[in-house]
């Protein structure tokens, strides 16, 4: 999992210091997910009341990702790894159980560590900020000033998922874990809902963000790791190039040089990381349409080129292509557009079979299909 300095790891974010409304600096309590649960506050029947129901009751955060290291599977993984316990292990804990990493000392008197992945765990540890931030005087800035979250922001959002979203030790995926593939829009309309998605919207922009900061992790990754394997750096590769073709949509985004990608982890890493605070800052409605064109009229990039590289491209690619289709009304329920795409997904599901040729011809196609719009 990433340590990287631009985000917090979700270690680093259970063991973050919130600041105290009067501007003092101390580390937060956390006070665990029952400290949001009345009925007048997040735990009411009615719809903007009932963000702890959803959580708690409909949402994988919540019992699963602890539930998951007592698996068999989980069991297969440590033993390769030669891992005593999973579920009391750092290297599993910090995504599937974070509340471990509290220190005795910052754990309120109803917190517990088997909430999962909870509350705090997103919105910041809350001693300093759960009594103030339903005040009416409060604005947003003011919460954040308290050590809350600030989720609506783009950028923030994709770097509070991502740590537990993308990376995975070599080690790990080596000893059986499944490879992750971090997308903050897609991944975000699956969630249930316990927001509002007005004031948090998904779509493009938020795929671009998510994108930008996963590209930025899997660097970091590759960089640190003593021996990074081949199939890590095609997926970085296959980013790289999905980014730097989307890129072309806004000057403010491009990157002016590129030198060798495989020797210039920290060019890419710090450019991944100005492209997602740019395309936090900046959006135009425009973008969405010119980086699905752009897109979907790459068929050449897989041609002569490695199966590796093709097949990765191509998994990033089609998720791509959908949520661009999704983030535009006229394309999002347009039958003929929706079969090309379906098409695509079924050519880049399986890793093994995927024919490079089969699936530029099934782009090319998908390509026409938006050209008749």
């Amino acid at each position: 999992m990433s340590k990287t300095i631009y985000s917090s790891s979700a270690t680093g974010l259970v063991l973050s210091l919130a600041l105290a409304c009067h501007g003092a600096e101390t580390a937060a309590k956390w006070l665990g997910a029952n400290s949001c649960a009345s009925s007048s506050c997040h735990g009411g029947g009615g719809a903007k009341q009932d963000q702890f129901l959803v959580w708690s009751l409909k949402d994988f955060h919540s019992q699963r990702p602890a539930a998951t290291l007592a698996t068999a599977r989980s069991k297969q993984i440590a033993d390769a790894l030669e891992m005593k316990d999973p579920a009391a292990d750092a290297r599993c804990t910090s995504c599937h159980a974070p509340l471990n990493g509290v220190p005795a000392n910052l754990r309120g008197e109803n917190f517990k560590v088997s909430e999962g992945v909870s509350c705090e765990s997103c919105h910041g540890p809350a001693g300093n900020w759960i009594r103030a931030h339903t005040r009416a005087d409060y604005t947003r800035a003011d919460r954040t000033a308290a050590g809350m979250s600030d989720l609506q922001n783009l950028y923030v959002r994709a770097n509070t998922c991502v740590a537990c979203h993308q990376n995975v030790a070599d080690d790990i995926l080596k000893a059986g874990h499944p490879e992750l593939i971090f997308e903050l829009d897609g991944q975000s309309v699956a969630e249930p809902k316990h927001w509002s998605a007005d004031k948090n919207g998904n779509g493009a922009q938020a795929w671009l963000v998510g994108q930008a900061v996963a590209l930025r992790e899997m660097s970091w990754q590759i960089s640190h790791e003593p021996h990074p394997d081949a199939k890590l750096i095609a997926r970085r590769d296959a980013l790289v190039w999905l980014l730097r073709t989307v890129s072309a949509i806004d000057s403010s985004y491009a990157l002016s040089s590129l030198l060798d990608v495989r020797q210039d982890a920290p060019v890419i890493e710090q450019w991944a990381d100005n492209l997602a605070r740019t395309a936090a800052d900046n959006w135009k409605a425009e973008n969405a349409s010119r980086a699905l064109k752009r897109l979907a009229q790459t068929s050449g990039a897989f041609q002569n080129v490695s199966s590796e590289v093709a097949v990765r491209r191509a998994e990033r690619l089609v998720l791509a292509l959908d949520r661009l289709v999704v983030a535009l009304p006229e394309l999002k329920n347009d039958a003929p557009v929706q079969s090309a795409l379906n098409r695509l997904f079924q050519l880049a599901q399986s890793v093994p079979d995927f024919d490079a040729k089969q699936f530029a011809a099934a782009l090319e196609n998908f390509s026409a299909t938006l050209a008749t719009h």
